[in-house]
């Protein structure tokens, strides 16, 4: 399977790029990871006119299963998770998630995604949001495996 990220923003710091680093070390067991990276607007004062060229960026970068992680998204456990990825698996070879910037996705991207799925309602930073993710995706990968490291 080939999983693509998009991301709004870039990590800066060592920490965040060691842990994605380590989770990508992981997945790469389980399928094909691409993590793309958007630039994050900032020379905008209107939210709507950032959200507008984050869309743009993102748009470029869709797939054919567009899954969006937004506050508002259904919350999903790590068998969900699982379970959605294995069901995926049988009608597509690649899935897209896309995680937005400070600001959320502008709606055409919401428009684009077939799903919309949370970690909580709870807000995280988006350099989080993308470890998070990529621990889920690997966590999903190791339950539908039946390996112990899910508990």
């Amino acid at each position: 399977m080939n999983i693509k990220i998009i991301c709004v923003g870039n990590l800066k710091e060592k920490f965040w790029k060691e842990a994605c680093g380590e989770y990508a070390k992981r997945l790469s067991r389980f399928c094909k990871l691409e993590i793309v990276e958007v630039e994050e607007q900032n020379e905008f004062q209107n939210i709507d006119a950032i959200l507008s060229k984050e869309g743009a960026l993102i748009e470029k970068h869709l797939g054919k299963e567009n899954i969006l992680l937004a506050i508002e998204g259904k919350i999903i456990s790590s068998e969900e998770l699982a379970k959605l990825i294995e069901d995926l698996k049988l009608s597509t070879s690649e899935v897209t998630f896309i995680i937005g910037g400070s600001y959320g996705v502008d709606a055409k991207i919401k428009k684009a995604a077939s799903k919309s799925i949370s970690f909580g309602r709870a807000t995280f930073p988006h350099n989080l949001a993308r470890v998070m993710l990529l621990e889920q995706l690997y966590r999903a990968f190791m339950i539908s495996s039946g390996a112990k490291y899910h508990k």
